[in-house]
């Protein structure tokens, strides 16, 4: 419960919202982003929700159309814990030099989203189980996926927003 609690006050203040689902759909577990983004779809609305696979820095220009006062990362992470756990991360607290599958290192992502567009920023960090190459996200993770969409909508839906869904083809 003080996770949710947690990432219910992250959310305190939100006018505009973007969640973006980052994952490599060939890594397995590592999909579980965008599976909850997925998930999020016709359940929340006025909320941006975006699937950006492993290359977030490419919707940089749509974050700054939505200028949302909240964006939310959903990625998997290793938390060095049970898989399919979570973590709410403050984009601070991010490491500039941790290893990604990701071309601009999200510490430097989120800053310059912080920094151009004014949003709050954190990263939703879901323990992986299976990061090996293959399709499929692990039973595990497929259900944390569906109650985390779950949590973030109830959450969601306790405000009203202005945005719309949203997907690059």
């Amino acid at each position: 419960m003080e996770q949710e609690e947690e990432l219910e006050k992250w959310f305190s203040g939100a006018r505009k919202v973007v969640v973006m689902g980052v994952g490599n759909p060939l890594r397995r577990d590592d999909f579980v982003g965008i599976q909850v983004v997925r998930n999020l779809r016709g359940r929340v609305g006025g909320v941006e929700l975006i699937e950006c696979e492993t290359v977030a820095e490419n919707f940089l220009e749509d974050i700054e159309r939505a200028a949302p006062t909240h964006l939310l990362i959903v990625d998997a992470g290793l938390l060095g814990s049970e898989p399919g756990s979570w973590r709410l991360v403050r984009s601070d607290e991010l490491d500039v030099e941790t290893v990604s599958t990701h071309a601009l290192p999200l510490r430097i992502f989120c800053d310059y989203v912080r920094e151009v567009v004014g949003a709050k920023v954190a990263l939703l960090c879901i323990q992986p189980k299976d990061t090996d190459f293959g399709e499929g996200m692990t039973p595990e993770l497929e259900k944390v996926a569906e109650s985390l969409a779950e949590l973030l909508a109830r959450l969601l839906g306790r405000s009203s927003f202005i945005l719309g869904e949203h997907q690059r083809p």
